[in-house]
């Protein structure tokens, strides 16, 4: 493992560790596959990962005017990965779906006819994805796993690559784009390779609620006088937490570890499910509010809010029509 710039090198064995002793405030829901498209495998010269991943950073915070390098992880040719965004912030990767994902950019052109994967690079993604699956208990399919090339790049609505989409991850992504093509070819070498891991204890989560503060102190113990827990971030504004344990006005964060927040800073949010085809989201709670986004059937919000049958699903202000969702079970 080594550090340089800002990014942290590793293996895809030292990744499998690292994340599963990973301390992670925020509720994680879905995984998203892209390729870089810019640099391609001719950029790589199997020493300059950090450089990359610099230039990358650097192209989106200074051309795209966002806060940091966009995805929270990236995959090399040669099967390195290196760390880029805080696990704790919302990735910049998929127009109206970023909220609860984490963003993975594999470094390549994967179209057809472009680079040939490379067997430690396709080993890399499969272990990788089947990793933050064990750790965020995500399940194996292509409503949980999902392609940049599933929804449209102005509205966010999944249409499965039928208008206005990239080709990201690439055509020819473990053979090919399109749904079909990842439950084929990707999602079963995903789930053998979680299969042959060791399986992980299911604590339930009693529930969710959402960070009200800027930032939010960890603490090793359910008290403002305890210390707060080293090497793990504050949970930030917006952020969806899960809670396992309620003591004093606090509430415990982690499954396996005394890692606590003052309950007062956040509020409780429920999990409910979309059940029309396409829903719209809009700045405010109707109809006469511009429309800002689309939700896709079958995917997953929280509701921080309810105001005349409308519920709101983001910090920043966006809201659904409160009929067109389901509770989650």
């Amino acid at each position: 493992m080594i550090s340089k710039l800002g990014f942290t090198k590793l293996s895809i064995s030292e990744f499998e560790q690292w994340i599963a002793n990973l301390k992670v405030a925020k509720t994680i829901l879905y995984i998203q596959q892209h390729h870089t498209w810019n640099p391609s495998y001719i950029s790589f010269k199997n020493d300059n990962h950090f450089e990359l991943q610099l230039a990358m950073k650097n192209y989106h915070v200074n051309n795209n005017g966002w806060m940091d390098i966009g995805q929270h992880f990236t995959t090399f040719p040669d099967g390195s990965i290196l760390t880029g965004r805080s696990l704790e912030h919302t990735p910049a990767c998929i127009f109206g779906f970023n909220a609860n994902a984490i963003c993975i950019e594999n470094l390549g052109n994967f179209d057809l006819g472009k680079d040939a994967m490379t067997a430690a690079h396709k080993e890399t993604i499969v272990r990788m994805t089947a990793a933050l699956c064990k750790k965020f208990s995500i399940p194996v399919n292509s409503q949980k796993i999902v392609y940049h090339h599933w929804f449209n790049l102005s509205t966010g609505e999944r249409n499965n690559g039928t208008k206005n989409n990239k080709t990201c991850p690439g055509t020819n992504f473990f053979g090919g784009n399109k749904v079909a093509d990842c439950e084929k070819n990707f999602l079963p070498l995903v789930a053998n390779s979680l299969r042959a891991a060791a399986p992980s204890a299911n604590v339930p989560v009693l529930k969710y609620v959402y960070v009200t503060a800027d930032t939010l102190n960890i603490r090793e113990d359910a008290n403002s006088k305890s210390n707060k827990v080293k090497g793990r971030d504050s949970a930030t504004l917006g952020a969806i937490l899960r809670v396992y344990e309620i003591k004093n006005g606090w509430y415990k964060i982690s499954s396996s570890d005394n890692h606590w927040v003052n309950a007062s800073y956040t509020k409780d949010v429920k999990r409910y499910i979309v059940n029309a085809n396409v829903l719209n989201v809009r700045s405010g709670p109707g109809t006469n509010y511009p429309k800002v986004a689309s939700l896709s059937e079958n995917q997953e919000v929280f509701v921080m809010e309810e105001k005349n049958n409308w519920v709101k699903i983001s910090s920043d202000n966006k809201w659904v029509k409160k009929e067109f969702l389901s509770i989650a079970k």
